[in-house]
């Protein structure tokens, strides 16, 4: 009987990504018991997956939780983050374990000398590639996301009929549509639209409402999981490169995603089932020379000019935006 333990301490898209992972290791092997471990602050998005038998949580303190984990008696660990603290937790447990390719010397040469070595695979294929020594293979079914059957869809953010929903927010500017392009694009939309985002976003969703009532601002007044309800009922979903980008993915949303300063060859971009793969719709600025300028993000433009989302031509989005609505 295998016990496996899977590693990876953050963040929301990262850990959604993790999960075919789950689902195959589940399903392909006979009596597995998996256990995965995480940051406490993303418990939630662990805790009702029917393929994880336990989530342990890193508080603040390694030891704690190496001692925790050896008196699981593991047989494998996998381990989806591959860093320092990451390594350290697996050397003191002292037990057999595999990594995935995080290809950072390929992401450094894309990033700083624009040498495109990025292999054409997606980071979930890198994840179950350490998990092939099992005999486990992917089932390409794509991502999953789980939330409590109490979580229901907030009131008054759930409109009546075909609806946009519109992931405004991101860790970093340069992943950000431009507020002005949404305000643009939204005021020829004939469908309603939910602006969804965290406080942080709160601002620029009433810059993006103000004067159109056909846009319902939810930025910082949903909870994540209500977020994800939202997303749910929606039609088509608009995203930056973001976390919740991967759990509408999840979800097997049809996909509209914005790319800035990173780019899809990094390998994150909306992972769907093979079945479904052309609901992805990726906008891109391909005549900018300077990006990617960052694997991550930056608070602005290191260049000012921010082209490669200010040149995104607005009417192709519009037309996107139609097709995959009236497609539905």
């Amino acid at each position: 009987m295998k016990k496996i333990l899977v590693i990876r301490f953050s963040s929301i898209g990262d850990i959604v990504l993790t999960t075919p992972v789950l689902r195959c290791l589940k399903t392909q092997l006979q009596d597995c018991t998996i256990h995965y471990v995480t940051k406490s602050v993303y418990k939630g998005l662990l805790e009702h997956n029917k393929y994880i038998d336990k989530v342990i949580c890193l508080e603040n303190n390694l030891n704690d939780l190496v001692h925790i984990l050896k008196n699981e008696h593991y047989t494998d660990i996998i381990d989806l983050h591959n860093n320092l603290r990451s390594h350290l937790l697996t050397f003191k447990l002292g037990i057999k374990s595999t990594s995935f390719n995080k290809l950072n010397i390929k992401k450094w040469l894309l990033v700083n000398i624009k040498v495109n070595k990025m292999p054409p695979v997606h980071i979930v294929d890198r994840y179950m590639a350490s998990v092939a020594y099992l005999g486990v293979c992917n089932d390409y079914l794509g991502l999953d996301y789980f939330i409590s059957e109490n979580i229901l869809a907030p009131v008054g953010y759930i409109p009546d009929k075909p609806f946009i929903a519109w992931i405004i927010g991101g860790k970093h500017n340069t992943k950000l549509f431009p507020v002005n392009k949404i305000i643009n694009i939204c005021k020829n939309i004939t469908f309603p639209v939910v602006l969804l985002g965290d406080s942080n976003d709160a601002v620029r969703g009433s810059s993006i409402s103000e004067g159109n009532p056909n846009i319902i601002n939810a930025c910082g007044k949903l909870s994540l999981d209500e977020s994800v309800r939202v997303i749910e009922h929606s039609t088509v979903v608009l995203t930056n490169d973001t976390g919740l980008m991967h759990i509408a993915a999840a979800l097997n949303k049809k996909i509209i995603s914005f790319w800035g300063n990173t780019v899809p060859s990094f390998g994150m971009f909306p992972y769907l089932p093979t079945s479904t793969k052309e609901n992805s719709i990726i906008f891109e600025n391909l005549d900018v020379k300077c990006r990617p300028c960052s694997k991550i993000g930056f608070k602005e433009c290191p260049k000012k000019h921010f082209k490669c989302m200010v040149d995104i031509r607005e009417h192709e989005v519009l037309e996107a935006i139609n097709s995959m609505m009236l497609k539905s």
